[in-house]
């Protein structure tokens, strides 16, 4: 296989166990804070961090970066994902809002071929479809009747604004550094959650500030690893990887919570690890038919 698309691949998985990791920590907090306040804590520790590094030349390049428009459609998307995924969960099971979710990838792989103009050969296509199947066999939605309503309706337009700003992030990765993006990224979501926490705010505790600022940490390096990974693989191969969040939530949810995976969990990983299996093989044997 080609170093850069599986560095790339190491590198997404990487990113959605911390992305999954950020997720725990947000379910701790947000029983006693609003989501806005914690998202809004996270983004200052991500810009204060990028600005660390960069200084004033990062500043300045991010403000004429060429990807600048491009970059704010992005996070325009990915506040319509969030807001759309945050209010299908008032009403829908753990199992349904990320089965609904998980259509991402298979959004994402469609969505490469005419955005990005990718060539996706037929053992992706396999792959996300396995993938899928995968999380459909562990979350087991049907087992409560899944029926068409508007959380429903939600949940599905997250999923596709996700796709969405993931291609985007695709074709800005190839033209800009991965900091700026970070940095056009966090300062957008200052701007925005910092709206909401003007009437949204509750006074945190130390340790609730101490987990915020951690959460802020955590989302940092997952996205520098996801936006490195998108430079180094086509986004079409990094899709089906994203189903990999869904073991690491069991997990962690059994090391914090204590919850124990049904039988059919187990099954689903084992689909989903094979989705990650086909493209790592796909790539490297059809990479090797094809000089030889």
């Amino acid at each position: 296989m080609n170093t850069s698309v599986l560095s790339g691949i190491l590198l997404t998985i990487f990113s959605y166990f911390l992305f999954t990791l950020q997720d725990a920590s947000v379910k701790w907090l947000v029983v006693a804070l609003p989501v806005w306040q914690i998202l809004f804590v996270r983004s200052v520790t991500i810009f204060v961090l990028c600005v660390a590094v960069g200084r004033g030349p990062l500043l300045r390049r991010s403000l004429r970066s060429p990807v600048l428009g491009p970059m704010i459609l992005r996070n325009l998307l990915l506040l319509a994902a969030w807001l759309c995924y945050y209010t299908a969960a008032r009403d829908l099971g753990l199992a349904e809002l990320t089965t609904l979710y998980y259509a991402a990838p298979i959004l994402i792989t469609i969505l490469a071929v005419p955005i990005l103009k990718e060539d996706v050969p037929l053992l992706r296509w396999i792959a996300v479809v396995v993938g899928f199947i995968g999380v459909l066999v562990a979350t087991d939605p049907f087992g409560t009747g899944l029926k068409l309503s508007l959380p429903v309706w939600l949940a599905l337009l997250a999923a596709v604004f996700w796709a969405f700003s993931t291609v985007l992030l695709r074709k800005t990765a190839l033209e800009e550094v991965t900091l700026v993006q970070m940095t056009i990224s966090s300062g957008f979501f200052i701007l925005f959650t910092g709206l909401a926490v003007t009437v949204t705010w509750v006074p945190p505790s130390l340790a609730d500030v101490a987990l915020m600022v951690a959460t802020g940490l955590i989302a940092g390096i997952a996205q520098y690893a996801l936006f490195e990974g998108m430079r180094r693989a086509p986004v079409s191969v990094l899709a089906p990887f994203e189903y990999s969040s869904l073991i690491w939530a069991f997990a962690l949810g059994f090391l914090i919570w204590g919850d124990i995976p049904a039988f059919q969990v187990f099954i689903g990983a084992a689909l989903i690890f094979s989705a990650g299996m086909i493209i790592i093989l796909g790539e490297r044997f059809g990479r090797r038919l094809t000089v030889g």
